[in-house]
């Protein structure tokens, strides 16, 4: 499917990875080895993907979508790296992490370096208004990221709470590409504003489908419960606690805050979101988000590339992994 999404836009996103390593080039020898490291295990590169979509629907991609999508890239990276140290984690995309082989300090100093290159690039384009639209990204992330640890100490998140995070998190920097890719192309500010609220709202979708895969749910596997083990409230997990008894919810947040380790604990848990209908609950929100990210989609004339974008944001929902 991603093969099919990229067609239109191949040559740009090829064009892309030559200004992407370049971008990341130092003098010093271990900082070109550890950056030479992440552009080999890089992923799937959705969020380019939408600024050069997002730049060609809403005008046309120019050298200015090209920094946009290295800006985008640089700060999505830098936070991946930060992430890793934040969490504790081993494994990225199926590789080590930096943190695993480099250690800390130079991880988080390595997250600084792409941070700052990707602020710099804009700098040195003389493009305000991507530094103005990345940097309000980057704010709304750390923001979403604290909030999300200061909630997970007291377990008492409300739907409320848990949109306003992974709308800060997640969706931010969606949507930032998003409306960077429509600035860059000259659009209307009717239009960048019709673009940011349409790569918020598949944000949004976005990470509840990674809420799903806690709870392996479709074709994902077995539930895995890594977000349970961590703390971090679900929407699953709170659909569940605000439609259980009194005595199951306190029994949920005692396995959540005390028995996160304990694999059988953890497994009932998921049952019991199972049972109370939190998947199909989540399921149902998560269309919803898609089905307006959909509807904004079709102010905007078509192309191959609103098809792509289009078939983009099935993907994102669809996603096994």
């Amino acid at each position: 499917m991603l093969r099919e999404i990229k067609k239109p836009i191949e040559q740009e996103l090829e064009e892309f990875e030559k200004r992407f390593r370049d971008s990341m080039r130092s003098r010093v020898a271990l900082l070109d080895r550890i950056t030479y490291y992440i552009v080999k295990r890089k992923g799937k590169q959705l969020r380019p993907m939408f600024v050069f979509l997002c730049s060609a629907i809403a005008g046309k991609i120019n050298d200015q979508t090209y920094i946009a999508a290295s800006m985008v890239e640089l700060l999505h990276t830098a936070s991946l790296v930060h992430d890793d140290v934040v969490d504790d984690s081993m494994k990225r995309r199926g590789m080590f992490s930096i943190n695993a082989l480099w250690k800390n300090k130079i991880a988080v100093l390595v997250g600084d370096y792409l941070l700052s290159r990707g602020l710099l690039i804009a700098l040195e384009n003389g493009e305000y208004k991507q530094l103005q639209i990345l940097s309000e990204a980057v704010r709304k992330m750390s923001e979403g990221e604290l909030l999300q640890i200061e909630k997970a100490r007291r377990l008492d998140i409300s739907e409320e709470v848990y949109f306003d995070i992974i709308r800060q998190k997640t969706a931010s920097l969606i949507a930032a590409a998003c409306k960077a890719g429509a600035s860059a192309s000259g659009a209307s500010e009717k239009n960048i504003e019709l673009m940011r609220l349409f790569g918020e709202k598949i944000g949004i979708a976005f990470q509840i489908k990674d809420d799903l895969f806690d709870y392996g749910a479709d074709t994902i596997g077995k539930p895995t419960g890594i977000d349970i083990k961590e703390k971090k409230m679900t929407l699953p997990l709170i659909y569940t606690l605000n439609n259980v008894s009194q005595k199951d919810k306190k029994y949920i947040i005692r396995v959540v805050k005390h028995h996160g380790m304990d694999k059988k604990k953890v497994n009932s848990v998921i049952e019991m979101v199972k049972a109370t209908g939190g998947l199909e609950y989540a399921k149902k929100i998560m269309y919803q988000y898609r089905a307006e990210a959909l509807e904004i989609l079709r102010e905007f004339p078509d192309s191959p590339y609103k098809e792509s974008l289009h078939t983009l944001v099935m993907y994102v929902t669809d996603r096994t992994k």
